[in-house]
């Protein structure tokens, strides 16, 4: 599962320097940065920056927070906060590459002494114990059948109080998934669960759910504004498609499908350790 899962996220290209090129074209550059000018590349999930924000909201941060970021990918929403709460994160990837540029594209925005990336598995995570103030994982389980571990060490490696937020593609009412989907091209390496089976998860885990927030219709909204977007004048300067490739509009398309059909639901579940 992991080689099919990094398959579908790696690129042929060097990913920073591929964004760099990207940036440089749009008349941008990496001495004179700030976080919110990767969020169309780096905040690689539905709604964004926004949504971003509102976890970030939920984890109740300070500047003396240390937070850990599962399923970090290039970096963004552990950025974005670092940034907007002067706190540390530490985020863990599957996907060499990600890591790699994400360290890279921090430093480009000054916050390489707040974030750091990491290679590594967010079933088996090389942390030790009561680490982290709080965690995170965005859109992530997706890709991932043995959630339950996924939890379970999340858990292990908060701190007693702290709080862990969940913000994911889940299955919903509707048909079958439509292909293919940003987090796969084809049914093999997607892993969906029902809110229903979240809540099991969590629970069994040991959090307790303190709120649940169904975002499915602003999804649908969003994805909607993205692909007319799209059809107008092409995907922005730097966007997801430098690792998802041509296949990226249609990717686009079948989510609004998807979401529309109630195929899928994104929900957020806010959870205390």
């Amino acid at each position: 599962m992991p080689n099919k899962v990094q398959n579908h996220y790696s690129s042929r290209v060097d990913l920073a320097l591929e964004i760099e090129r990207k940036l440089e074209a749009a008349g941008k550059y990496p001495d004179n940065l700030k976080a919110i000018d990767l969020s169309t590349v780096d905040e690689f999930h539905i709604r964004g920056r926004k949504a971003t924000l509102e976890l970030g909201r939920r984890m109740n941060l300070d500047s003396g927070s240390s937070v850990l970021d599962i399923g970090s990918g290039l970096g963004g929403p552990a950025r974005t906060i670092a940034e907007e709460y002067g706190c540390l994160v530490t985020g863990i990837d599957l996907t060499q590459a990600f890591c790699d540029a994400a360290n890279q594209m921090s430093k480009w925005v000054n916050l390489d002494d707040k974030v750091t990336f990491q290679q590594g598995d967010a079933t088996d995570l090389p942390f030790e114990d009561h680490q982290f103030d709080a965690a995170m994982t965005v859109h992530v389980a997706m890709n991932i059948p043995a959630k339950d571990k996924v939890y379970s060490e999340a858990k292990r490696v908060i701190k007693s109080g702290g709080v862990f937020v969940v913000y994911d593609v889940l299955k919903g009412e509707g048909d079958d998934l439509l292909f293919p989907v940003p987090w796969a091209r084809e049914p093999s390496i997607s892993y969906l669960e029902t809110s229903e089976g979240m809540e099991n998860l969590l629970t069994k885990a040991g959090f307790q759910i303190v709120q649940i927030d169904d975002s499915t219709e602003e999804s649908h909204e969003w994805f909607e504004a993205m692909l007319d977007r799209l059809s107008k004048s092409g995907p922005p300067s730097v966007s997801f498609q430098a690792f998802l490739g041509d296949e990226y509009p249609d990717m686009v398309r079948n989510q609004v499908r998807n979401l529309a059909e109630r195929r899928i639901r994104t929900v957020t579940f806010v959870c205390a350790a």
